[in-house]
């Protein structure tokens, strides 16, 4: 069984987001299943069809989270070094070619999203910052060519 490490707040979004499926969407889905079965011939009924389809990708949403949910490992900062960069650390970057400050958190794949600064510690980036301290300068191959980074500060949510 493979462990999947989540914060805290990631571990509560995905039980919120299962939670709401379980709840909302089937009930959701099951009235649109209902109402298309109204139309009659559901052999050649785009709306079922549809309705369908949604309940197959909702169904395979719930397991999927399920499982991570039964495998799931919330970091807890304790047994974390505070001074390197790994799991659940904000990190404080200088890239060095541009002058631009960049702030990421480090977390797990499941909990990626740019649009919030959290980046996958398996993405190149991720992986490239793992283990490094403040202050020194480090050089990342990403697909586009190496990015050259400067730690300017570690730290650890509250």
């Amino acid at each position: 069984m493979v462990e999947v490490y989540l914060t805290r707040a990631g571990f509560e979004k995905l039980r919120d987001e299962l939670e709401k499926l379980k709840t909302v969407e089937r009930r959701k889905i099951a009235k649109a299943i209902g109402e298309a079965r109204l139309l009659g011939d559901i052999s050649e009924n785009a709306e079922y069809d549809a309705a369908k389809d949604a309940q197959a990708h909702c169904e395979a949403r719930i397991a999927e989270l399920e499982a991570k949910l039964a495998q799931v490992r919330i970091i807890e900062n304790e047994n974390i070094p505070a001074d390197k960069v790994y799991i659940g650390a904000i990190v404080s970057l200088l890239d060095m070619e541009t002058d631009e400050e960049i702030k990421y958190m480090l977390v797990s794949p499941e909990e990626s999203n740019y649009e919030e600064n959290k980046i996958s510690i398996s993405s190149p980036i991720g992986k490239g910052l793992l283990g490094h301290k403040a202050g020194e300068t480090i050089d990342i191959n990403v697909p586009a060519g190496i990015l050259k980074y400067k730690i300017q500060k570690v730290e650890r949510p509250k």
